[in-house]
C-alpha cells in the first residue's frame, strides 16, 4: 500500500502543477485543453490508487507519468502542438520528479500486484522434489 499512496502522491503532485499552469495562462495556448485534461486525470488515478486495489491503477499511474513527461520532452525537443517550451522553472522540475516517481512506485507496486499470475497460483504451486536415483 505504501507504494500506491506515493504513486498517488506523485500523480497529484503533478496534476497539481498542470492545473496551476491552466490557471496561469496555459489554457489560452492550443495545450491548455490536455492540461486541464491531465489534472482531472490525475485526480481520477490518484482516487483509483488508493481506493481500487487492482493492478489496473498503478499501469495508469505509469502510463500517466510516462505520458506526461514524454509530452513534455517532445514540446522541448521538436514542439508541441505550436508549443515550444524549456527545461527551466520550479514548475517544470517539480512536475518532472512527479512524474518520474509516478512511473517508478506504480511500476513497483504493479509488479507487487503481478497481473500474470493468477490468483492464488502461488500459494498452491507443487514444492520441488528431487529425482530419485536408485
Amino acid at each position: 500500500m505504501w507504494m500506491r499512496t506515493l504513486a498517488a502522491v506523485a500523480v497529484l503532485v503533478s496534476a497539481a502543477v498542470h492545473l496551476i499552469m491552466w490557471f496561469d495562462g496555459v489554457r489560452h495556448q492550443s495545450v491548455g485543453p490536455a492540461f486541464l485534461l491531465n489534472a482531472a486525470g490525475g485526480v481520477v488515478i490518484a482516487a483509483l490508487l488508493l481506493g481500487w486495489g487492482h493492478w489496473i491503477p498503478p499501469l495508469l499511474a505509469i502510463g500517466f507519468g510516462l505520458s506526461t513527461l514524454g509530452a513534455f520532452t517532445i514540446a522541448t525537443t521538436v514542439g508541441l502542438f505550436g508549443v515550444h517550451d524549456q527545461w527551466t522553472g520550479g514548475y517544470v522540475w517539480t512536475a518532472a520528479v512527479a512524474e518520474v516517481v509516478a512511473i517508478v512506485t506504480g511500476a513497483v507496486a504493479l509488479s507487487k500486484d503481478n497481473p500474470l499470475v493468477s490468483a492464488g497460483q502461488l500459494e498452491h504451486r507443487a514444492p520441488l522434489r528431487r529425482a530419485h536415483l536408485h
